[in-house]
């Protein structure tokens, strides 16, 4: 695996789940298809910004997620809609239970980094990325 490098672009860095102050350090310990997706360090193994500000700090990103996942069931309405000649009622509930469950890894990650990056209190600093 090829040495990390700090992301200029916070918003490139939260796309690529890194660190919110180094941009270099990775969120998550394992890849997204893996069981143990959920997986965080307790601190950023650069420049040791911890990952959890408070004790239940996460709870936050099961309204991101929601918001996310709710994004989704209207993108796929609409398609299903307009593409589909507005299919049966089943065709929704099977194509928005699948497509929420094919991305719950993604979900979940990306709902973490949100919070994280948005009420987390750590802003990029580039001179921890040269750690």
């Amino acid at each position: 695996m090829p040495p990390l490098t700090a992301i200029n672009s916070t918003p490139l860095a939260l796309l690529h789940l890194r660190c919110p102050r180094c941009h270099t350090g990775e969120l998550f310990t394992h890849p997204a298809l893996s069981t143990s997706f959920m997986d965080m360090p307790d601190a950023c193994p650069v420049c040791r910004q911890t990952y959890e500000p408070e004790p239940g700090f996460y709870y936050g990103a099961m309204y991101i997620s929601s918001g996310f996942s709710t994004g989704l069931l209207l993108a796929i309405g609409f398609l299903l809609f307009y593409l589909a000649d507005d299919p049966p009622l089943w065709v929704y509930i099977v194509s928005v239970a699948g497509a929420v469950l094919a991305v719950a890894p993604l979900l979940f990650r990306y709902s973490r980094a949100v919070m994280l990056y948005g009420f987390g209190g750590a802003r990029f600093d580039p001179r921890y990325a040269a750690h």
